[in-house]
């Protein structure tokens, strides 16, 4: 979005109009849209800029819910903004840390910064891009006590601030996180503020382990299986004894978190049992698969993959949990004859440890029946298998 689409989109007559737009399910019904609007006297450029925020709008649901109905959005911001769930959890750990005055440093379209202010906390909401810091200024105005400041991060006077929520931008051209300096503000000038005050500093959750400091708390977040941020606490908010955490979302089940001082050890690899775990992602980030696995019992199915195997199953949310029905050795063809002699027609296919593309296996295949099944692709002790399984929770 670029200053002349906002100066049309914040006008009373753009935003009334958008805020009378119903749902649609098609793409035919955008078109439609399109073509009544323009019937209807506005403006091309008025019905580009309130289109725009309808579609985004429409995307933004998933993260906001209901609140993506009075909110406005850059693409970019969209993407890049946290779930509200997942900020109201960071915003709820300022709280309980007893932490008033939070400085956002680069708030992008303020979503943090939200659920900061619906706690009744003071917030100061930065960003140095002037759409993005309009669009937060109005993503913001339902709560008195957020401001938006457009300026730089690190320029930011910090007086009388006890709390910081960092979220770097990746640079422009960078594709791949590997250096501190691929950030925007930089890692280590993020760490930096973040040794001055109690903060959180929002990462990508693939970026790269040696690029945590020692320091800190590192929280892996997911939510329904997808790993969505590391967060890096400091000071006050950090946990004692808590260097590595996995936090797991799934549906309107209660939060779970699993903690330890450290990176945990693997257990021993074992023989197969009636039971195969899938750690979340989250627990696999944080490193935590052995302390998991240790809960329940279980061994590692090969010493280099994150699976392991158990006699009996036990409810975690922290894993998913299938029973194996058979064992084949990874043949296409003889798999393919057994799933068709047991009618197979809905396959789940599931790979860890072998280079194989399930989309390219499933034609190969010829699936046709009416029963359903899982099929997990991997090693055991090395050798390279086919289990076919059924989900046990």
């Amino acid at each position: 979005m670029d200053a002349s689409e906002l100066r049309e989109l914040l006008t009373p007559e753009a935003l009334g109009l958008l805020d009378s737009l119903e749902p649609s399910a098609t793409t035919d019904d955008a078109v439609a849209l399109v073509s009544r609007l323009r019937r209807e006297g506005h403006s091309p450029a008025r019905v580009a800029a309130v289109l725009t925020q309808y579609r985004l709008r429409r995307r933004a649901v998933a993260k906001f819910g209901p609140f993506a109905d009075r909110m406005l959005f850059t693409q970019p911001g969209l993407e890049q903004a946290s779930r509200l769930r997942v900020a109201a959890l960071h915003a709820g750990r300022f709280s309980a840390a007893g932490l008033h005055r939070v400085a956002d440093l680069g708030c992008g379209i303020g979503g943090d910064a939200m659920a900061l202010a619906a706690l009744d906390l003071s917030v100061t909401a930065v960003e140095r891009d002037e759409v993005t810091a309009a669009i937060a200024s109005y993503n913001l105005a339902p709560w008195p006590s957020a401001v938006v400041v457009h300026g730089d991060a690190l320029e930011q006077p910090l007086d009388g601030v006890d709390g910081l929520w960092l979220d770097p931008a990746r640079r422009e051209g960078v594709t791949r996180l590997t250096s501190p300096d691929d950030w925007s503000p930089s890692l280590d000038e993020a760490l930096s503020l973040a040794r001055r005050l109690p903060s959180g500093i929002k990462l990508a959750p693939g970026m790269p382990r040696d690029l945590i400091p020692d320091d800190v708390e590192a929280q892996w977040v997911s939510i329904d299986g997808e790993v969505v941020e590391l967060v890096l606490w400091t000071g006050g908010l950090a946990r004692p004894g808590v260097a590595r955490a996995a936090l797991v979302l799934r549906g309107d089940e209660p939060p779970a978190e699993l903690r330890a001082a450290a990176d945990s050890d693997d257990v021993d690899a074992g023989d197969l049992g009636e039971y195969l775990y899938e750690p979340d992602g989250a627990v696999i980030r944080a490193r935590l698969i052995g302390d998991l696995a240790r809960q329940l019992h279980g061994s590692m199915l090969d010493p280099t993959i994150a699976y392991f195997t158990a006699d009996r199953v036990q409810p975690t949310p922290f894993a998913r949990a299938f029973r194996v029905l058979e064992r084949f050795p990874l043949d296409v063809k003889l798999l393919a004859r057994e799933l068709a002699a047991r009618g197979i027609g809905v396959l789940e296919i599931k790979k860890r440890g072998v280079d194989i593309d399930p989309a390219t296996l499933r034609p190969r295949l010829k699936l046709r029946g009416a029963n359903s099944g899982v099929l997990i692709l991997t090693r055991v002790a090395g050798e390279r298998v086919a289990l076919l399984a059924e989900r046990a929770d």
